[in-house]
């Protein structure tokens, strides 16, 4: 793969720095691996939920979207083998105390062994036998490895006992299929057709890290396609290629995305198959950014059996009743949000000046468009002109502060797409000036068309 020009860290010292994302609860010396999303951040997460909400449910007759709650019955998690198995192999050094995935740290020093399909014996042996250091300290100590519990736990009501006992969600696809029937009944849906939801996810990661790449608490953009039984690998081929386009129309790269089809052994039990699409990161190479899995009829066959409900389907063709069939793509929000500052990050050597740019597709950067009354003597008249023209349709904002060269600049490295000014001539003209980010090219336009010549830009 090419490398990338610029390094993790300096596009990440960027985005905090400018309002993407801040150090959760910093001024109390923050919490680890834990971020908060700032106003641009938080408006680009927006347009993002958005876009994907027009390209797999707006443009499809059958997806339907739900809002399924956190917190769920703790039944839930035992039938979908949560409770008993959700859980990763820890191990500590006794000398630092620093804390591992006993997998990782065995991938990382034997990658030529088989970690997937180890027992936690053989992990606790090979450790043992092959003296493993720890990358921190160096020391080859260890304790024995012990499970660990990826859900958060928590109680509901006045007392804590095991009667009260809940768990935040550890993913939000089991809102989903616990709504199958409510879905299927309500909307009068026809196989196949699909389940979607866009919400926070909380695993207790025992190493978090690479800023916004993996943390405890993320947002998961999921789909259940629900098909026929034999058509399930027929509709895992066509979302492997619809999640690529999706990737592609936000502005993704294609030589920095790949799919990786999962091997035999990597597989769940339950699954025909599994394709993740990765993005190469700068400084950390190839990172999941989603994945689409064949998940055949599990999930709805754990519900039926724990919840004892009839969740299968009847089909009007043959008037047979069976268990749908299930193809998954999953987002990770979050991930997929790096991955796009990551990719539009740039600086541009200008002779005299370098400028920092956000290549942003425009319909998911921060803001639209910057209005720059040229002088605080026409900030009232570029507001009044400009500003309650364009603020029902377009995302906005309003600089006064220095000169036109700095807001220029500012606006390019946050990667909003177009700039107007509102200069001394406008006032006699009705015109105002439109600059373009990347090619930063200027049009003058009269006020009276500036809605229907925006609109048209962003219809491209």
């Amino acid at each position: 793969m090419p490398e990338s020009k610029y390094k993790f860290e300096t596009i990440t010292n960027h985005l905090i720095t400018s309002g993407f994302m801040y150090p959760s609860s910093q001024i109390y010396g923050g919490i680890s691996n834990t971020w908060d999303y700032g106003p641009l951040g938080a408006n680009m997460k927006t347009h993002l939920k958005e876009v994907w909400r027009r390209h797999f449910v707006l443009e499809k007759m059958n997806i339907f979207l739900i809002d399924p709650a956190i917190i769920m019955n703790p039944k839930t998690w035992e039938a979908t083998g949560h409770v008993a198995n959700f859980s990763d192999p820890l191990i500590d050094c006794k000398y630092c105390h620093t804390r591992y995935r006993a997998d990782d740290l065995i991938k990382k020093q034997h990658p030529e062994l088989d970690v997937d399909n180890m027992t936690k014996d053989e992990m606790n042996k090979l450790v043992e036998e092959e003296k493993l250091s720890c990358p921190n300290c160096g020391k080859s100590t260890f304790t024995p490895i012990r499970q660990f519990q990826l859900m958060f736990k928590t109680s509901i009501g006045v007392t804590e006992d095991k009667a009260s006992l809940v768990y935040l969600r550890p993913e939000t696809a089991q809102g989903i299929f616990v709504n199958f029937k409510n879905v299927q009944r309500t909307q009068r849906a026809k196989l196949p057709f699909g389940i979607c939801d866009i919400g926070k996810a909380f695993r207790n990661e025992i190493t978090p890290g690479n800023f916004t790449f993996r943390t405890r608490e993320f947002e998961q953009m999921e789909i259940e396609f629900f098909t026929k039984p034999d058509q399930d690998l027929e509709y895992f081929n066509y979302w492997k290629k619809e999640c690529l386009d999706f990737v592609e129309r936000i502005g993704l790269r294609k030589d920095y995305l790949r799919y990786r089809d999962h091997e035999p052994n990597e597989l769940a039990f339950y699954s025909k198959a599994t394709t993740d699409i990765e993005y190469y990161f700068p400084s950390l190479g190839w990172g999941e950014l989603m994945g689409i899995a064949s998940r055949t009829n599990y999930d709805l066959s754990r519900h039926m059996e724990y919840s004892k409900e009839d969740l299968t389907y009847l089909d009007p063709e043959t008037n047979q009743r069976y268990i749908p069939h299930v193809i998954e793509p999953s987002f990770g929000l979050d991930r997929l949000l790096l991955a796009l500052l990551c990719d539009s990050y740039d600086e541009e050597n200008l002779g005299n000046d370098t400028r920092i740019v956000m290549h942003l597709n425009k319909h998911l950067a921060p803001y639209q468009i910057a209005i720059f009354p040229l002088s605080n003597k026409l900030a009232n008249q570029a507001q009044e002109e400009v500003y309650k023209l364009l603020c029902k349709n377009f995302e906005l904002i309003f600089d006064t502060t220095g000169s036109i060269g700095k807001r220029y600049r500012r606006q390019d490295a946050i990667g909003t797409p177009y700039c107007i000014t509102y200069d001394f001539d406008s006032v006699n003209d009705n015109s105002v000036t439109i600059r373009e980010r990347d090619s930063m090219q200027q049009t003058r336009v009269k006020i009276s068309e500036l809605k229907d010549y925006l609109t048209k830009l962003f219809e491209e």
